[in-house]
């Protein structure tokens, strides 16, 4: 069985003075999370879509999946957690509590304020499942990239054709990707910056999927408006 996770847990406070976290901020004639929703609900290959978001947002996006999508039994709308790793393990413990799992069992994580995801990309990163257990969806790096160690001095200039730029969905093995939680001391975890990390913290290997350069997260308001611009294009 397959299970998306949208994660939907940052209150978006890079957005400025806003009265609503950015996944629920409107892009076009819906709100971020529902173009992004979209994209996982139509797909027969997932059992059930998660979506994870700040407790006191949780009856607020329900109403959103209702009015938006319909009746779309498909999409759960639960708590996510106080961090970015606390959020993928809740959608774990809910899986587990609702479903048998098993060794194929498949967990896709992904930003809820990246709406511009293809189905190609979600493909590959089920595909990639197949061999490993982990995968991440990159851009190679189209900028050099500056190492500081101190933010005043540059310590190292990495050779740009080892460099990547992390996007999402990363996608797991729900149980490995669990074990490799279980295994990390709290300092780890308090360096989680997302899951992929955990993996190569404990030196399993993740293999890569390509992204696209319009897979934006939406994290400043230039970015809304960048993803207006591109909406338009799509469409």
């Amino acid at each position: 069985m397959n299970f998306a996770a949208i994660l939907a847990g940052g209150q978006g406070t890079r957005m400025g003075a806003t009265d609503k976290p950015k996944q629920f901020q409107m892009l076009a004639e819906k709100p971020v999370l529902i173009h992004t929703l979209e994209k996982f609900t139509i797909m027969s290959e997932f059992e059930r879509v998660l979506l994870l978001c700040p407790a006191e947002w949780v009856e607020a996006a329900k109403d959103l999946v209702a009015s938006h999508l319909g009746a779309a039994e498909k999409v759960v709308v639960i708590s996510g957690g106080a961090t970015r790793s606390g959020t993928v393990q809740n959608a774990i413990a809910w899986i587990e509590e609702n479903y048998e799992t098993d060794e194929n069992t498949v967990l896709l994580t992904h930003d809820s304020v990246r709406p511009f995801v293809t189905y190609r990309i979600i493909q590959d990163n089920l595909a990639a499942l197949e061999e490993y257990e982990a995968c991440d969806t990159v851009m190679p790096a189209s900028d050099t990239i500056v190492v500081s160690e101190d933010a005043q001095l540059i310590s190292s200039i990495p050779l740009r054709s080892h460099m990547y730029q992390g996007q999402t969905p990363q996608s797991f093995k729900l149980h490995a990707l669990k074990d490799v939680y279980a295994q990390l001391s709290a300092e780890e975890e308090d360096q989680l910056t997302d899951a992929c990390k955990a993996f190569v913290l404990r030196g399993k290997p993740v293999t890569l999927v390509e992204g696209e350069a319009f897979n934006i997260k939406i994290t400043y308001p230039v970015d809304l408006r960048i993803a207006h611009a591109l909406l338009g294009q799509f469409e």
